[in-house]
Order: structure tokens, then C-alpha cells, then sequence
């Protein structure tokens, strides 16, 4: 069976407000019309972030899933926790992480691998705003390098 990687929503947010360093790959746990909410391309991950919680479970929050237009009375919350599958190895070296260097964990892109949704969500620290300048100043710098050429 060939693993082929299909991108469903990316959190381009993420990017400028964050520096990123550990990515993890996650499941994720859906509801039937979730799914097909999301293979209509429903999904999104602005304003969403991971937390852990004390029984040691991963759980996406904020995340964004359209209602499905034809899910009637069996249709999901478009903002309800999902939860997150990861080991508990992974589940703890994160929670490490956090606790130690104060990591935020932030989906970074969502994505079709195979048939299976994933995550994948990394470990980051916000930026200031002179660093969030300097990214929008470099940006620009790339923009015009490339009109001109």
C-alpha cells in the first residue's frame, strides 16, 4: 500500500507568531461526518492549540470542523475537543518539554496520510514583536529578489 500525504489545512499563523522546534505526528480522533466535513476540505487550525491534560491524554482545542451539509440530526459541535493519539512516550517526553523549557504545542498542518488523519503538531515559543518585524522584513526581501528576477 503506498503512504501518500494529502495537506488538508495548514496553520500558516503558527509560522509568524511561533519559532517551532520538535514536530510530532498525531492521529486524531473523528466522528464519522467529521470526516467527510474534512474531505470537503472543512478543517482549520488558525486559532487552535494542543494541551494536555492530567490523565495524561493530548487534546486538540479551537480546531475548526464544518458542520456536514447532509449529517442532519447525527451532525458534530464544529469546535468540540478532539482527541489526540500519541504514545505515552511521546505524551511525556512532551510534557517534559513543557514543564522544563515553557514550550507551547501548536498544530502546525493537518494532513491525509493514507486513508488516517494527522496531526502534526510542534513544540514552540513565541516570538516578540521585533522578531515578528524581522520575519515580515525578510519576507518582503524575498518577495522583491524574486520580481526582480
Amino acid at each position: 500500500m503506498k503512504n501518500t500525504e494529502k495537506l488538508i489545512s495548514s496553520n500558516k499563523k503558527a509560522f509568524f507568531d511561533y519559532t517551532l522546534f520538535d514536530k510530532f505526528e498525531a492521529g486524531i480522533s473523528l466522528l464519522g461526518t467529521e470526516i467527510k466535513s474534512i474531505r470537503k476540505n472543512g478543517a482549520n487550525l488558525k486559532d487552535s492549540y494542543v494541551k494536555i491534560t492530567d490523565n495524561l491524554e493530548a487534546v486538540l482545542i479551537n480546531c475548526h470542523i464544518s458542520a456536514y451539509e447532509f449529517g442532519n440530526i447525527y451532525n458534530h459541535e464544529p469546535l468540540r475537543d478532539r482527541k489526540l493519539l500519541l504514545n505515552k512516550k511521546e505524551i511525556l517526553k512532551i510534557l517534559n518539554k513543557i514543564k522544563q523549557e515553557k514550550y507551547t504545542l501548536v498544530p502546525t498542518k493537518m494532513y491525509f496520510s493514507g486513508r488516517w488523519v494527522k496531526l502534526e503538531i510542534a513544540l514552540a515559543k513565541g516570538k516578540k514583536l521585533y522578531d515578528k518585524r524581522d520575519s515580515i522584513k525578510k519576507k518582503d526581501i524575498k518577495r522583491d529578489l524574486e520580481r526582480l528576477k
